[in-house]
């Protein structure tokens, strides 16, 4: 998605630039280039290590089991914890799932393990950016309690990246808080996170994006082919939850490619682009893979921009596999067949996106396109961002077909402006911009006649 960055004939009057991101945050550079293979690859072994992992598998054993992991992350959460300089706080989120008839068949604790790093700017406070893993496993039967279930790609990879990611970003200070979790239950039924997401809608939390890593560990798939450089995105285009109204306006101005989920993976892809340019993320527009689903389907169905991070080309012989060898062919999800480097350039895939996202000023609010009467040129106004450091707003836009933003113009610290382009021929939005050159995600314009 690197060659794209074309600028519109229609435009070049314009003063203005492509809409990559610019100015690269040193910090957030130094914080990528401490992300380590090998501590990667110490958390897959030790994961994979406790034979099974299945939510309702042992939870008094030291050495295997569902509760020996748990307390695993708990203290390497808390190690990291340690180098915060008192901004990181580590709990256990936990609740007490009922037999469910499908893939819980008794009572069954269900515990997400939770490090919150608190945000440096007060302004910021209102908004929290979380990223998952799920460090529960399975074999063939999800119900099996006991079956080996090493879950090694599937997915102490995703809780690898995301452990490594906490403890990179730990020591730094960030404007808004981060939530770094690795949950329970994914496998059978999104669980935990569905239990976390819930607690944030009711406490009216502000969750301004969300990661989960899932699958992220191999760089082969059965092709053989190395897609060492690439990891997918996945990202809803039609939320979830949209109104009636809503619905209505989306059919009628073509912005099915332009919900919050949408615009937080360009964000991603830009802002990986930028910071480890060798690493590529492939944007997929839809919410996960067919018959799939992940972590981060509990928090669109409640309005929360949400992600999925997994590796391009997946290898279902170790996937929810009992390990064994049938004529000759090896089923398991082993540490073996994963790629620490690959895990490690994931990791960094995520830290910047979190730190680029918890330095910049929040999205713009009530973005609108102004459709009083007929024009050839385009007003868009917007509600003003309360961050004291903000430098003011940027304009971008991109034709209809196009995936990614292709254009920006710098406007100031306004809340209105019009171009001298047609509001039919491209997708208009508007970012934030703050004085060291950090950008929020853009919010897409929507028709509003004032």
């Amino acid at each position: 998605m690197k060659a794209r960055m074309m600028c519109v004939a229609a435009v070049a009057s314009l003063s203005c630039g492509c809409a990559a991101r610019n100015g690269s945050d040193h910090e957030i550079s130094a914080m990528s280039a401490g992300v380590r293979a090998e501590n990667c690859k110490r958390t897959v072994e030790t994961l994979a290590g406790f034979g099974t992992r299945n939510t309702m598998s042992e939870t008094e054993s030291a050495t295997r089991g569902i509760g020996a992991a748990r307390r695993w992350i708990q203290a390497e959460f808390e190690k990291i914890a340690a180098t915060s300089g008192g901004r990181m706080t580590v709990e256990m989120d936990s609740y007490l799932q009922e037999p469910d008839g499908n893939r819980v068949t008794r009572p069954t604790e269900i515990v997400n393990v939770v490090a919150t790093l608190r945000g440096a700017q007060p302004e910021s406070a209102g908004r929290i950016y979380v990223v998952s893993g799920h460090y529960d496993s399975m074999c063939n039967d999800p119900k099996d309690p006991n079956c080996d279930a090493p879950g090694a790609d599937d997915d102490a990879s995703g809780v690898a990246a995301v452990i490594e990611a906490a403890r990179a970003l730990a020591p730094y200070p960030h404007d808004a808080p981060i939530v770094f979790m690795a949950v329970a239950g994914e496998e059978q039924g999104l669980l935990g996170s569905k239990h976390w997401a819930e607690a944030a809608k009711a406490r009216n939390a502000n969750v301004a994006g969300m990661l989960t890593n899932d699958i992220v560990g191999a760089s082969r798939g059965p092709s053989g082919i190395d897609q060492s450089r690439h990891v997918r995105v996945f990202s809803e285009g039609v939320p979830t939850t949209q109104t009636a109204e809503e619905a209505r306006l989306r059919v009628l101005t073509g912005s099915e490619n332009d919900s919050a989920s949408r615009q937080l993976a360009r964000f991603i892809d830009e802002t990986v682009t930028e910071y480890v340019p060798a690493f590529d993320v492939e944007m997929v527009f839809r919410r996960d893979r067919y018959l799939r689903g992940g972590d981060h389907i509990p928090f669109v169905e409640r309005g929360y921009p949400a992600v999925r991070v997994t590796e391009y080309e997946e290898n279902f012989d170790h996937q929810h596999q009992t390990p064994r060898v049938e004529g000759g062919r090896e089923f398991g999800d082993w540490p073996k067949h994963c790629d620490y480097d690959y895990i490690a350039n994931v990791s960094r895939a995520n830290l910047v996106s979190l730190a680029s996202l918890a330095r910049a000023p929040a999205t713009p609010r009530n973005v609108r396109i102004i459709t009083a009467k007929l024009t050839n040129d385009t007003t868009l106004r917007w509600d003003a961002n309360g961050e004291s450091d903000l430098a003011g707003y940027e304009i971008v836009w991109r034709e209809t077909t196009a995936p990614s933003w292709q254009q920006s113009k710098s406007v100031g610290r306004v809340t209105e402006t019009t171009l001298p382009l047609s509001k039919d021929n491209v997708i208009f939005g508007v970012r934030a911009v703050d004085k060291t050159g950090h950008r929020s995600p853009a919010a897409a314009a929507r028709p509003a006649k004032e």
